[in-house]
């Protein structure tokens, strides 16, 4: 598990490489924009585990099963009610599905969250089973960093925001190109 910065880095980066891949522009931007809050989602077991005490860090909401789950609720949520108002002169959304890119961005954040802890959760969490039920095996961790590595953190951080900076210009650029 990486610091919550560090999260926010990785959940950037993962979401604006996915974002370069499937959308353009301002499109693009809103999906970074919108999946970015949800690449600390898996860690709310840290707060349920202070309500119920069976709740464990790294436990079954640190699995690919319940990122999807969460995705599908929370994305629908979104799509209802965020993604509409993203239309207009700041972000707009998919001509597409709109709960796909909400389910999606939700998606990706998740995921991401999932990665880095993957790199880095020996040190002081238990190791996470992203695929359980189905794989009930803590093989897939590799101890890369040390959590609370402050060049790792802010490097992922920087990186994710250098990357949706990018994004940004690019949208810019499009808007730029439509307006001439």
């Amino acid at each position: 598990m990486v610091d919550i910065i560090g999260h926010l880095g990785m959940g950037l980066i993962w979401l604006a490489i996915v974002s370069w891949l499937a959308y353009d522009g301002k499109t693009a931007l809103g999906f970074v924009a919108l999946g970015a809050p949800f690449s600390l989602l898996p860690d709310i077991d840290l707060w349920l585990s202070k309500a119920f005490q069976t709740v464990n860090h790294h436990g079954v909401v640190h699995t690919i099963v319940f990122v999807a789950a969460a995705s599908i609720v929370i994305g629908a949520i979104l799509a209802k009610w965020v993604v509409p108002r993203f239309d207009g002169d700041y972000l707009v959304p998919p001509a597409g599905s709109s709960y796909v890119y909400a389910i999606g961005a939700v998606f990706v954040g998740g995921l991401s969250h999932l990665f880095a802890d993957m790199l880095s959760a020996p040190d002081i969490a238990p190791q996470v089973e992203p695929f359980w039920p189905f794989v009930e095996t803590k093989i897939v961790t590799v101890d890369v960093f040390y959590y609370n590595d402050p060049v790792v953190n802010w490097g992922l951080f920087l990186s994710g925001l250098a990357l949706a900076g990018v994004i940004w210009w690019q949208a810019d650029d499009d808007d730029s190109a439509v307006a001439a």
